[in-house]
């Protein structure tokens, strides 16, 4: 165990310095194995408690120790490697001011990290992409064009904010990322019927956002 805090600063220091040298500074790889031994996680909640006291060999360590797997998390939602790179680096930026809704005795870090960059991913696709309508729509609202479309569309992100998370969530990746319900389950920890669900509801309640905001 680390016994001091100088002690676990050194640990932390060494090991980003290893990580970062076996990796280099290269792009970021879609994914590598992650050592969950005892005195892994004990570096890892070390590093997280320091992190959150702004030092930055901690932010060092978690970055290169995660960074990856993030990234390869992110690039399966995203489906593109370079906005996939921006979401990533994002997250990290924003780290130490995220690190204070972490609470280690709930989830591990690793599972809040990838909570963390699935939310991300999301807002990214939500914001940054268009959204096919003949997916979610009627086929009489698809058939229009221009101006007409143009103004669907900004009606059509309205009505999705409107949704609640999960049910948005579903519509996204059904419907714009192209992810079959199964890895959607996957990916949310739910079971498949539950998806079916929610996209049951989501579809039907977008319709009636959809409906409200045209009147």
């Amino acid at each position: 165990m680390l016994s001091t805090i100088g002690g676990a600063q050194g640990a932390i220091r060494r090991e980003a310095d290893q990580i970062e040298a076996a990796l280099g500074r290269g792009r970021f790889r879609r994914r590598r194995q992650l050592d969950h031994s005892p005195q892994a996680e004990r570096l890892v909640l070390a590093a997280v408690a320091r992190a959150k006291e702004g030092d930055a060999d901690a932010l060092r360590f978690l970055y290169l120790r995660y960074a990856d797997n993030v990234y390869g998390y992110v690039c399966s939602i995203v489906r593109d490697e370079y906005e996939a790179e921006d979401v990533t680096q994002q997250i990290f930026a924003k780290l130490m001011t995220a690190l204070g809704r972490y609470e280690p005795r709930v989830v591990p870090f690793s599972a809040w990290i990838l909570r963390v960059a699935h939310n991300a991913a999301i807002d990214h696709v939500r914001t940054r992409r268009p959204v096919p309508l003949e997916e979610v729509h009627s086929p009489e609202a698809a058939a229009d064009d221009g101006a007409g479309s143009r103004e669907r569309f900004a009606d059509l992100r309205l009505a999705l904010d409107a949704l609640p998370a999960e049910q948005r969530d579903v519509i996204v990746l059904r419907f714009l990322v192209g992810l079959s319900p199964r890895e959607i389950a996957e990916r949310m920890g739910r079971s498949e019927d539950s998806v079916h669900g929610l996209q049951h509801r989501g579809r039907r309640r977008l319709r009636s956002e959809m409906l409200a905001l045209a009147a």
